[in-house]
């Protein structure tokens, strides 16, 4: 017997599934109990290990996310708006810990992940790095200590194949930076420029977006005023420390009172 939760993997053969399932079978922080993907997918009925092109992990393939979820303890969710929401229901259900690295989530959304919280944990984040939670808590101390005449622009870049922009972390950046200011992120962001804009408002927190190549992940908080620029930058390199941290929110959800939760909880900033 064991005393690490065991952890149900949604979209096992996207990059972030498959790296989940790697990080749990190398480290042995949790169990891996079930993979799903989506009906008619080539790897269902099919071992997780082989499919990824190595050695049977024990664990099958399915496509019914209430008898996945019924043996788990959590969830680790990187899908899609539409999937993520079906499986907070039902996670809940389970009174599974389910977390959330799903981006692009809008209002209606976050409306049922909600009503889902009140009966389990929900971990939600735009990233689940400890490099990036550190950047956003800086980030709105720096914003709150500098005024309006600083300008804040974010870049985020990200692979070819990512389908959001901007980016759930450059998003949760642009919160924090707009709450260091007391404001609502709603309210003072710019993203999109193109053709004559006019000159920059005062106050605005503006948003960039670079697709290309395989870049795993780059975020630059830039503070610009006449004269002198503050930087703030991350660079994941590996898509593991995404893993690594859902896997930990995973595990500290385990004996958690039912509600929304973030990175920021998990990690006691």
């Amino acid at each position: 017997m064991t005393d690490e939760p065991g952890i149900v993997i949604t979209g096992a053969s996207g990059r972030m599934g498959q790296m989940l399932i790697r990080t749990i079978a190398e480290t042995g922080k949790g169990r891996l109990v079930g993979c799903l993907e989506r009906p008619g997918h080539a790897w269902i009925g099919r071992d997780v290990g082989e499919a990824m092109g190595g050695a049977a992990l024990g664990v099958v393939v399915g496509d019914d996310p209430l008898e996945a979820f019924a043996q788990a303890q959590a969830v680790i969710d990187f899908t899609a708006p539409a999937a993520t929401v079906e499986f907070a229901a039902l996670a809940a259900q389970a009174r599974a810990v389910h977390v959330i690295g799903t981006t692009g989530l809008e209002p209606a959304h976050l409306a049922k992940i909600a009503l889902a919280a009140h009966h389990a944990v929900i971990v939600r984040a735009g990233n689940m790095s400890l490099g990036v939670n550190l950047l956003t808590r800086l980030t709105q101390k720096v914003a709150a200590a500098l005024d309006a005449d600083w300008d804040i622009e974010i870049v985020e870049a990200h692979h070819r194949m990512k389908v959001d922009a901007p980016s759930g972390t450059a998003l949760m950046l642009g919160a924090a930076a707009a709450a260091g200011r007391g404001k609502a992120l709603d309210s003072v962001m710019v993203s999109g420029r193109d053709c004559v804009t006019g000159a920059r408002e005062r106050g605005t927190i503006g948003f960039s977006a670079i697709r290309g190549g395989d870049i795993v992940g780059e975020h630059d908080v830039i503070f610009a005023a006449d004269g002198e620029r503050i930087v703030l930058r991350h660079v994941a390199t590996d898509r593991t420390v995404f893993a690594r941290g859902a896997i930990r929110a995973a595990i500290w959800g385990q004996g958690r009172k039912p509600g929304q939760y973030d990175m920021m909880d998990v990690l006691g900033l």
